[in-house]
């Protein structure tokens, strides 16, 4: 095995692929073995069921609003000393939020761990591609990197429901740092430095966007709180807007933009950018609800919560192994349009939980049929989001899906839980089990919404009523492709 010639390295590269893929498991694991402990952390830190998302959505936003200004700061300033950076800052932020005292310091690690995994995971990836050649070689670390990718979800629930189960939610992110330590000693040894090239930092594009979408997100979550005519609300809407405005003059404008404006041209590909905003935005309310209430409600451990989310993530981890096939046999559209329908009906079950609901009888069913569909869906939407983009794109494309993930997540959830507040307001219920059920029945209707919206703008692109009397052959876009997703 040897590289391209880059200046990457040529010598132990089984080590290299390794230190890649325990970067990207810890990046990954890290969304979601938090999420599980949840609850834990609501207690200890005095978060409010509202301000209880800027957990999860702190790092989201921070990761995504600065995916892609890290990807070019490994170009700029050279992809081995980026990533050791990347790598440390997300392990000393991961200390500082399992010795947070308080809410603020956790939010604050949580945004520094973003930052981290920012400037760390594109490094790394880039690493990966220069390391191993065209053929083969590079398909087999792909398909590992596409492993750990998928599979890393599953695998923090578990992980996050036994640190929390069995020693501390703050365990969660302790046990990044002797990952993190071993990761900055390893790539000293086995990385070598590429070659800077010449350019410069869209800094205000990523900026301006960041902000703007933080500034959403924050009113969304303040409305569930003081309401949407309160000055701080239509502040932070107003705010958000100027902010996002600004980031499409500034794109135009720059010789480097962060987003080259010219990937929106093509409206197939737009579309697919919008479907994965809200498919993620489904799949992260039901994640952060759902976590709720297997343990509000039904009153299943950290452990047991964690473990029975494995029929959906063992689902999307097996179906990143067999789709690839299908595309090839399958027209794309066809996969794309079966897969939402599938979430939209998992989803819809979803909806009918209430506190005499059981986790056989009543939750299983419906994550197998999310975790099907999501896993059935995902990868040739991304194939049509990437698809005909010119090679000079072709990373700022991929970044872009990947920021369109974060963002999704995070702005799903923040209009979620308004949604959430509203319902828990407006309950009936008599005790905070059956309170916290109808504020969870409100976020599943919400996100029932952006799944039959996902479908619709599905349905609108492949137009499935044109496959009536014809035969249809998977397109490019429809191809299996590889790329780094974070859901």
């Amino acid at each position: 095995m040897s590289a391209t010639g880059t200046g990457t390295p040529t010598r132990r590269p089984g080590v290299l692929l390794a230190v890649i893929l325990v970067t990207q498991l810890m990046v990954i694991l890290d969304a979601t073995v938090v999420n599980i402990a949840m609850p834990k952390i609501q207690h200890a830190l005095d978060f409010s069921p509202s301000s209880l998302s800027w957990v999860q959505n702190a790092y989201a936003l921070a990761f995504g609003g600065l995916l892609l200004l890290g990807a070019r700061a490994g170009d700029l300033l050279g992809r081995r000393r980026v990533f050791i950076t990347g790598v440390s800052v997300f392990t000393l932020a991961s200390l500082l939020g399992g010795l947070a005292p308080n809410a603020e310091l956790l939010l604050t690690a949580r945004v520094l761990q973003g930052i981290g995994g920012a400037i760390a995971a594109p490094a790394a990836l880039t690493l990966m591609m220069l390391t191993y050649r065209e053929g083969p070689e590079r398909v087999k670390a792909l398909g590992y990197y596409s492993l750990v990718s998928s599979g890393g979800g599953s695998v923090g629930l578990v992980l996050g429901g036994m640190l929390t189960d069995w020693v501390s939610w703050r365990w969660g992110l302790f046990i990044n740092v002797p990952i993190g330590i071993a990761l900055v000693v390893a790539a000293r040894k086995v990385l070598t430095e590429t070659a800077p090239e010449k350019g410069r930092f869209d800094i205000a594009g990523a900026l301006t966007s960041t902000l703007g979408i933080t500034s959403l997100v924050y009113g969304f979550i303040r409305v569930a709180e003081i309401g949407w005519t309160a000055g701080e609300v239509l502040a932070a809407f107003g705010a958000g807007a100027v902010l996002l405005v600004s980031f499409v003059l500034i794109e135009r404008r720059v010789s480097h933009p962060i987003v080259p404006l010219r990937l929106f041209r093509s409206a197939p590909r737009s579309a697919a950018f919008l479907t994965m905003l809200l498919v993620i935005g489904t799949m992260m309310g039901m994640f952060f609800f759902l976590t709720q209430y297997l343990q509000g409600v039904l009153l299943l451990s950290p452990l047991a919560a964690g473990l029975a989310f494995l029929p959906m993530t063992g689902l999307l981890f097996a179906a990143s192994r067999f789709v690839p096939r299908l595309v090839a046999r399958i027209d794309g559209g066809k996969l794309m349009l079966s897969g939402s329908l599938l979430i939209t009906a998992g989803t819809a079950w979803l909806t009918q939980l209430d506190e005499r609901s059981t986790y056989l009888a009543d939750v299983v069913g419906p994550m197998v049929l999310f975790g099907l569909g999501a896993g059935v869906l995902f990868i040739p939407l991304v194939g049509r989001a990437i698809t005909g983009v010119a090679p000079e794109d072709s990373g700022a494309a991929s970044g872009l899906l990947n920021v369109v993930q974060q963002v999704g997540g995070a702005l799903g959830l923040g209009v979620l839980v308004t949604v959430f507040g509203t319902a828990s307001r407006d309950s009936t219920g008599t005790t905070p089990r059956e309170v916290l059920t109808d504020g969870v029945h409100g976020a599943l209707l919400g996100s029932l919404v952006y799944a039959v919206l996902s479908l619709a703008m599905i349905v609108i692109t492949v137009r499935p009523w044109t496959w009536l009397g014809r035969k249809t052959e998977p397109t490019p876009a429809e191809q299996p492709v590889v790329v780094d997703s974070h859901f």
